[in-house]
């Protein structure tokens, strides 16, 4: 009698068969694209040669694909790569490197990788934290504050020239902030970074080039650069110092790590010597301030040791030889007084503004109407605290100093807890790093502006990245 096969099994068969053969016809539909696509770059690049027949468009034919390679394999190295330009402002120092764009382009590079790992592939995944509630409330302050701007075109410019990229930038450090050796990769950048324009304004001092009031050292300022304000120099030196002290006490990190950090400290700091800022040298007190209190137990030691070290390098600084806020002069000197009247003109601006303040990059432009005492020029601010209350208000100024008090206390943890879990050294050099940056930022920020820059946000994101890294891993 003949045996008749189950209904069952012969649909198993072909259940299995199926599984087998699906892979196989999904890598031939794969594979099948790669010749349109080769197709329609050779279309591409032979439409732009017929438009612009020049010899370089082949160099940039063969570079393109490399590039793109390079921006969505190393989107932190890019992202990181495009802050340091705009901070440092490695372009002014070395002004060779202007024509070549490099900012624009890592701008871009930076946009298309976030868009893709973000929408793409989704290797970046967003995440929130309670940190970020502060910096987005007052980035949202700092927008509502756009339309009711005293100078809505100067608010409007500032915004979209700069700080729109330092709130992009912002969260996109904080995502892609991922490993050790991302931070590892922050701490030598931001470092050696820092050195390079550290190395050009010692070469400026021992040449005399640019100086300012005969003594006090600039970079770039027959070019018009920002760094050649001492003060604005004096704040892009002193925040690779955390950085560069990290690398240079942290004995996990081995001998190499620690000469660069060593030989970088030595040269940042002479450099924010050299600019004669006294808000620079009260950010580096601060740093290594921090680095010896947690260093040395007797804290008698620490405090009557300390005093000398800070008496020592006013002096060491050159402060009383300045020709403004020098020895010189009678009283409270005019640096002094000039930053007193522009502080007063704040606070009337902020008494006037309490909700939306004046607006971004207004208070230059505000100054003559709120300013107590008039010399015919108006004056900067000199202050991160009083300038974010006339720019942004009573209620700004409030949800700034919480979210500056909000890192403090996210740095401190994630220091002691990298400590106490024995993390690895990278992760306990890069938390302390953090914390001694924000605090410099904070103490350096009684004579700097630095309400609306780069320092206190990137900072934030590390912060952030570092406290999400360690809730993941330990």
């Amino acid at each position: 009698m003949e045996k008749h096969t189950p209904l069952s099994s012969h649909i198993k068969h072909i259940q299995r068969f199926t599984r087998r053969q699906k892979p196989q016809l999904n890598n031939r539909h794969k594979v099948s694209w790669s010749p349109w696509v080769a197709l329609m770059l050779c279309g591409l690049f032979a439409g732009v040669w017929w438009l612009l027949p020049h010899p370089i468009l082949i160099i940039i034919a063969g570079l393109v694909p490399l590039a793109i390679y390079g921006v969505l394999r190393l989107p932190f190295l890019i992202v990181l790569s495009f802050v340091i330009f705009s901070f440092c402002r490695i372009h002014e120092a070395f002004p060779f490197l202007n024509p070549l764009r490099i900012p624009q382009l890592l701008a871009l590079g930076s946009l298309f990788a976030l868009g893709w790992h973000i929408v793409v592939t989704g290797k970046i995944q967003p995440f929130w934290d309670k940190s970020l509630h502060w910096v987005t409330v007052f980035f949202v302050l700092v927008f509502i504050g756009i339309f009711f701007a005293t100078s809505r075109d100067i608010a409007i410019t500032a915004f979209k020239d700069s700080y729109i990229k330092i709130i992009i930038m912002t969260y996109a450090i904080a995502w892609l902030t991922r490993t050790p050796k991302d931070f590892a990769l922050s701490l030598y950048l931001f470092t050696l970074s820092g050195v390079a324009v550290a190395g050009v304004a010692l070469f400026n001092k021992a040449n005399g080039i640019g100086l300012v009031e005969g003594t006090r050292v600039t970079v770039g300022r027959e070019l018009g650069s920002i760094l050649g304000d001492p003060n604005d120099l004096a704040l892009v030196l002193m925040f690779p110092i955390s950085f560069a002290a990290s690398l240079m006490l942290n004995k996990g990190l081995g001998k190499i790590a620690r000469c660069i950090g060593t030989l970088s400290t030595i040269t940042l700091f002479s450099a924010v010597i050299a600019t004669q800022s006294r808000g620079g040298l009260l950010g580096v007190i601060a740093v290594f301030g921090l680095m010896a209190y947690r260093r040395i137990e007797s804290k008698i030691i620490f405090f009557g040791g300390g005093a000398v070290g800070v008496m020592a390098l006013f002096v060491m600084a050159g402060i009383s030889g300045r020709a403004s806020g020098g020895a010189a002069e009678d009283g409270v000197d005019a640096s002094a007084m000039g930053r007193i009247y522009a502080w007063q003109a704040a606070w009337g601006m902020a008494l006037v503004n309490p909700i939306t303040g004046v607006g971004l990059k207004n208070f230059f432009s505000n100054y003559y109407f709120y300013s107590p005492h008039w010399d015919g020029l108006n004056h900067a601010v000199h202050s991160t605290w009083f300038g974010v209350m006339a720019e942004s208000g009573l209620l700004g100024i409030i949800v700034f100093i919480g979210m500056v008090v909000k890192l403090v206390i996210d740095a401190t943890n994630s220091t002691n807890l990298a400590v106490k879990r024995h993390s690895p050294a990278v992760i306990t050099a890069a938390s302390e790093a953090n914390l001694a940056a924000i605090l410099g930022i904070a103490v350096s920020g009684t004579f700097l502006t630095q309400g609306y820059t780069w320092p206190i946000y990137v900072v934030a994101s590390l912060i952030i990245a570092m406290k999400h890294w360690q809730k993941e891993n330990l």
